[in-house]
Formats: structure tokens, sequence, C-alpha cells
């Protein structure tokens, strides 16, 4: 009897394969990657046409000498690893491990682990596609270059075991640069004015709010510009100056990419982009299933195409039809509105591998986040293939003297796919129901009027959800770089993550700098959105991978030398201070640790006593007077503190200043090249050059 070896990559996988196939059928897996570039130097040939040398990785020998053993009992190998360009990389390197060359082996790939989707892969065996091996073989090469490059550089500069990479030395950036938009952005005053409106025949008040005047809308910007306004709408008649009806819809979303999963797993579940990947890792090799055995929950997981197969569209529509009605299916497909070019559109979006598997059904053998992740996938797939949620909407305009206050109202005539799914974080629906009897001659009477001051709120500090968000419109990296790039920046210690947030470390400042300085075309967001497209240009057969190195390596090298040259080395020395150790008596002085600096004892190793690093900037506390010093929060974001904290509580996120306003005497903030009064309801603000030249 045939003896056919079937590899792949995961062991968790080779269960769920095993029961769709015959016993002369051997599933094995090679644990990911067996072979790469070697660590301990930069494994690429420069002299030779910048070929790579790969060795084995090691711990891989035991499972390469198995898998050697079973190579021989075959006749047939199908090496089934992942369907993408790494996946096809894994499969080349097998080849070329396991000296396939005079054996019958073929490539099979399919986009999801169920009994016709590998049965199908087994009967269109091809051979392996070197375009997408040697996209990502320079992707590779591209990034060990770099990596291998200016990480010596930051490790002289700054300190060892610090790192630069293609894709999150610019991912640095995007969160720098957005921090500096922060810390520069000076709110603006503005107010909001709504009027209490007793309708004629109706108990309940109507809130209008104020819009401007019959031509156009008015933004309230000072107290002044208020109390004009409201001198002349105190005792005006108010009447309905019009009311229009109509229809809104809103659009079913399209079916999850991995980009768009990972956004909104974190928004919805508060899963970090890297717990989003595992679990769906989990869902796609397979879940115990009881009468069912090992299934694979959902297709393949890292993808940036909304594409999904004709027998996948026609079984979803047919669920929604027997479940919701024919009049919630959708006519048409839902169409991902973008003009990039979908570039992994042989995979389809992330869906359940069977509709009718509902979230209740497996939810006893799934753990609490395997369901929530597949409850996720599977009411979004169920969602882009039903009919928009449609909205009768009001609108009406009421006059006061010259000016004009509003009122909307909407309410749900149709729910479409919001029966099912409703993105998180988006606003809630108005529906509200306007007051019955308010027509074109109703008499209206005010009540009263409320007014608010509001200041308009610096850019938000990205999250991973947004961070990925703004990679993926900027075409910076691919889906399955996203997860890694953001873990790696936060490991390294040059963001920290807190609520959400991500914000800049001070060792994140330091080597965002040198990137910057020494590197800006590694740091520039266009030249690395452009490197993505050569490779792409490789997978689709269009580019030599090894042009890119050639054209990429020389102007790096040249940047490397300049840069170990001229380039100010970060002051990390010991720096002697006038604190004293109390265990031993020596100056401490000042070290440089993962966290930025702190305070160490010169006499390590015997006197091991360490202390938190308080740097004065020279500014007086503004409550009791003590020196003002930089301070970090425990994930290393920085502030200023009082240097008697706890004992005083005074911090900020931004400097303070030593000036006071002019205006209320409160302490000022330096923010940009601008003083900015701390107390929001002043609002003074004034240039830094003024203050220096006063």
């Amino acid at each position: 009897m045939a003896r056919y070896l079937v590899i792949v990559e995961s062991p968790a996988k080779v269960k769920t394969i095993k029961k769709f196939l015959g016993s002369n059928y051997v599933v094995t897996a090679s644990n990911g990657h067996v072979r790469d570039m070697p660590k301990s130097q930069m494994g690429i040939d420069i002299e030779n046409d910048y070929e790579p040398k790969y060795i084995t990785i090691r711990g891989k020998g035991e499972i390469l000498a198995k898998l050697r053993k079973e190579v021989k009992k075959a006749d047939k190998i199908y090496l089934a690893t992942d369907p993408d360009r790494e996946g096809e990389a894994i499969s080349w390197h097998l080849s070329k491990a396991l000296k396939l060359e005079d054996k019958k082996f073929y490539r099979i790939s399919f986009n999801e682990i169920t009994k016709n989707a590998v049965k199908a892969s087994l009967k269109n065996p091809r051979e392996i596609d070197m375009d997408l091996v040697d996209a990502q073989q320079a992707r590779r090469v591209l990034d060990r270059i770099v990596g291998y490059k200016i990480s010596p550089l930051l490790w002289a500069k700054v300190k060892r075991g610090l790192s630069a990479g293609r894709v999150q030395s610019v991912a640095l950036r995007i969160i720098a640069d957005r921090e500096e938009e922060i810390d520069a952005f000076i709110p603006e005053e503005y107010w909001t004015l709504d009027a209490n409106l007793k309708v004629k025949g109706e108990r309940k008040l109507l809130t209008a709010k104020f819009y401007g005047t019959e031509k156009n809308k008015v933004t309230i910007s000072s107290k002044e510009e208020l109390d004009a306004i409201v001198k002349e709408v105190e005792n005006a008649d108010y009447s309905v100056a019009d009311i229009k009806k109509g229809e809104r819809t809103k659009k079913a979303p399209v079916p999850f990419t991995t980009s768009t999963l990972q956004q909104e797993a974190s928004k919805a579940l508060n899963f970090a982009t890297a717990k989003t990947m595992r679990i769906a890792q989990q869902l796609y090799e397979g879940v115990d299933i009881k009468g069912s055995g090992t299934v694979g929950l959902i297709t393949y997981l890292r993808t940036d195409s909304t594409r999904i197969s004709e027998e996948a569209d026609a079984a979803v529509r047919e669920y929604i039809k027997e479940g919701f009605g024919e009049e919630y299916v959708a006519e048409g497909d839902a169409k991902k509105t973008s003009d990039k070019k979908i570039i992994q559109d042989a995979h389809e979006a992330i869906r359940p591998t069977d509709v009718t598997r509902t979230p209740a059904a497996v939810k006893e053998f799934l753990s609490r986040d395997q369901f929530r992740l597949y409850q996720l996938v599977w009411k979004r797939f169920i969602a882009s293939r039903m009919q928009p949620a449609r909205y009768e909407t009001t609108s009406v305009k009421i006059a006061a003297g010259q000016y004009r206050f509003t009122v909307a109202a909407s309410k749900v005539s149709f729910e479409g796919f919001k029966s099912v799914y409703t993105e998180a974080g988006e606003a809630k629906e108005e529906n509200n129901v306007l007051l019955k009897g308010l027509e074109m001659d109703s008499v209206l009477t005010k009540e009263s009027l409320d007014t608010k001051q509001h200041f308009t709120q610096p850019p938000a500090h990205y999250t991973e959800a947004t961070l990925v968000k703004t990679l993926e419109e900027l075409g910076i990296g691919r889906p399955s770089t996203y997860a890694p790039t953001i873990s790696t920046i936060i490991a390294r210690r040059y963001v920290a993550k807190e609520n959400k947030n991500l914000y800049l470390t001070e060792i994140g400042e330091v080597v965002n700098h040198i990137m910057k300085q020494s590197f800006p075309s590694i740091v520039d967001v266009n030249f690395t959105a452009n490197m993505e497209s050569l490779l792409d240009g490789v997978a689709e057969g269009k580019v030599r991978w090894k042009t890119i190195i050639e054209n990429f390596y020389p102007d790096l090298e040249a940047a490397v030398e300049k840069a170990e040259k001229e380039l100010e080395q970060v002051k990390i020395e010991d720096e002697v201070t006038d604190v004293i150790c109390e265990q031993c008596g020596r100056n401490m002085v000042v070290k440089y640790g993962p966290h930025g600096k702190f305070l160490a004892c010169p006499g390590f190793p015997d006197c091991r006593n360490t202390k938190p690093y308080l740097e004065k900037i020279g500014v007086p506390c503004p409550i009791c007077g003590k020196d003002v010093v930089i301070r970090k929060t425990k994930k290393g974001r920085r502030y200023y503190g009082c240097e008697d904290n706890p004992e005083c509580e005074f911090m900020s996120w931004q400097k303070p200043s030593t000036k006071k306003c002019p205006r209320c005497g409160a302490y000022m903030l330096e923010k940009g090249n601008k003083l900015v009064c701390s107390d929001e309801q002043c609002g003074y603000v004034e240039n830094i050059e003024n203050t220096k030249e006063n």
C-alpha cells in the first residue's frame, strides 16, 4: 500500500487533519521554521550576491531526524504549511533540510482545516512558489541587515539589549510623533447652548441645540460671544422654522481581515494584538468538539482580503434566510471601500468554517476567550451578508429671532444586520422619537437655557488597535507583522502600555532620536511603505529579490559608518551624585536601566543598594515650593512630580514653568514653543520667545 506523508507546521493541526485522511497517510509537524540565519552573525554573504547562510535552528535537530525517517518510508510527501509567504518559505526550507530533490514532493495549501478543504488540496498539489519564497527571503534579509547593522550602534551609544528593526522603528516613530503632537497641543475654548422648550399640548420638554443663523453655522468661542447670543434669544419668540423627514441606512460591515479582527478584539474584548492572534490560531488549528472530534472553527487568520468563497456565501445566505427571513438577506456582497490593492486575495476573509456551528453550540467546548473571539468572528460574518439597517430621521429647525436651534431624532425602521452585530465603540444610535405633536404651527415656550464651556481635546494616544489601523492605512508591514511589531516595542520598553494607551518611554525617546538623526530613511513612513510594494512585486514575479537588497545595502552601510563617527554618544557613563548610599556611605551614581535612569551604589556587587533617580528640572513645586523632579510610572511613562511625594500630591504630564499666569496666577505649562495656563478655565497662552524677551 502506498504511504503518503503530510507535513504541517503545528502539532495542533496534526490531530485535526489526521481524521480527514485514510490510514495510508501519516501526518506530522515541523513545529514552525526548521532553518534560519545564525544568531551569532548577520548570516548574509555580502560579497557573494547577498546570499543568505542558513543553518538548522537549535533544538530542531531531533524533529528533522524524525521527519527524515518518515520521508524514507513515504512514496509521496505533501508540504502543507500555512497558506502565506512565510508558510511557502517554511515548505522550501523543509525541502532543502530533508533533501527532497530526488523525492516526489508537492506543496498543498488550504485556507481552512476542514475535510473538504484538505481533500481538495490533495487533489490539486503544486510546486513550491519560488516568487512567494523569495518575497519572504527578501523581507527576512532586509530585517536582518537593519537589525544587525544598527542594533550594535545602539548598544555602543545607549545600552546593550536594545534593537532596531525595519518595521518596529517606524512604529516607534509614529507613536513618538503622536506624543509630540499631544505635548504641543493648545486647547481652544468653545461653548454650547441648549434651549429647553415647552411644546403646547405635550408634557415632555424638547431640548434644542444652538446651530447659528439661518444661513450659517456659528461656533461660540468665548463667554463674551455666548452672552451676546443669550441676550438675544433670552426673550425671543420661538417657532418651528422647518421640519424635514427622511431615511438613512447603515451598511453592513465586511468580514474580518487580520487587521480589523485585531482592532475589534482590542475594542470589544480588550485583547492585546498578540493574544488575538494566539487565540485565533487555536480556533484555526482545531478544537475538540464532542461528536465531531477536532474541528478547525475559523479560516486562516493572516489575510488582508475580504473575499468569501461562493460556497460559504451561499451557506450564510441560506442560514440568514432560515433564521431571520428572506428580507434580511443582502442583495449583493459587502465590499471593502479601499483603493489599496488586496495583496493576499488568494485567501478569504476570516470567517467560521461552518456557519451552522453557532457560538452557543460550541460554547461548552471552548475556553472563555476562545468563545468570545469565535462569537465575534461568527457574528461579523453573518452580519456581512445581511441587509443594511434603516432609520427614519427627523430634523427640525427652530427660529429664535435671527438665530436657529436644531433638534434631530431617528428611530429604527428595519434592524437589518444590527439584529446580529454592533461594532465596539460605535456611538449609540439615537432612537429617540420626536414629540408626536410637533408640527410647523406648534406653539413653543422657552423654559430655560443651558450653557456649557468646553475645550478642544488633543489627538488621542495610540492604542494597539489604532496603531494597527494606522500601520495598515500607511501600507507598513503585513497581517503577520502587526502583533510581533507591537509586542517587540513593548518588550524592549520603548513604549509603555497603560489602560490600553501606548506611551513613549525615556529609552524609546532616545532610540527614536538616534534613528531619526542617523537613519532617516529607515524610519520614513513612505520609504517603508514603498519597500512593502517592492516585496509585493517580488511575490508577483515582477522584481528580482536581490535587486532590492543591492539597492538598499550600500546606503545603509554608508549611514552606519557616518553614524559611528559623528553621532554624539548618549551620556550613560556613571554620573556621581551627592546622594549618599545609606548602606555603605559611598556617593551613589546614575545608571541606565531598562526603564531609564536610576541611582545605584558604585560598590556593586558588595553593595546592591539602588533607588529611583529624581532628576530636578529647576522649577519649584507650585503646591509646597520644594523641587519638581522627573518621575516615571511603573511602566516607564514620564511625568513631573514633587520630590516630597507622597506627602505632596503635585503631578503633571507636561513640564511646569517657573512663570505664573498673569491673568489668574496659576502655574504655566510648557507645550512646544508656548506657555499655557494650567487652569483650563483661564486658557491664557503666550509664546516662550516672548517670555525670554521679557
